[in-house]
């Protein structure tokens, strides 16, 4: 691909070789993700508009998760043993989600949440 993108629209799977391949991303790309093994190895980055609380916990086995905010305004929720903890995020600011740790968005102010995320073994459950 030679041509430039956003990240909303396209993903990028950086792959474990160091490569980097471009990909569709948006709503079509997450309806098929528990199927998908080509994401197992490497991870994902990409980014996607915060405009309601996550409607699910998730964690990733596989690795740490890196969270951008882009725009707007949220908070990440953990789940940890010791209880919930959150860390609000302005824009700019940038938050690593420990690997296997629980964890949700709440946003107060609609915005752009990049992410840079290890796909092997990731978990959803309802909030």
């Amino acid at each position: 691909m030679t041509d430039a993108f956003t990240l909303d629209g396209t993903y990028i799977h950086l792959r474990p070789d160091e490569s980097a391949a471009a990909m569709p991303g948006g709503a079509a790309f997450w309806a098929g993700i528990a199927d998908r093994r080509d994401l197992d190895q490497g991870r994902l980055m990409g980014s996607t508009r915060q405009s309601a609380d996550w409607d699910h916990w998730e964690r990733h086995p596989a690795g740490d998760e890196i969270l951008v905010l882009l725009s707007g305004e949220m908070e990440v929720v953990l789940d940890t043993p010791s209880g919930e903890q959150r860390a609000k995020l302005s824009p700019g600011q940038t938050f690593i989600v420990p690997r296997g740790v629980w964890h949700r968005g709440i946003v107060t102010k609609a915005g752009e949440l990049m992410f840079v995320t290890p796909g092997a073994g990731t978990e959803h459950r309802p909030v």
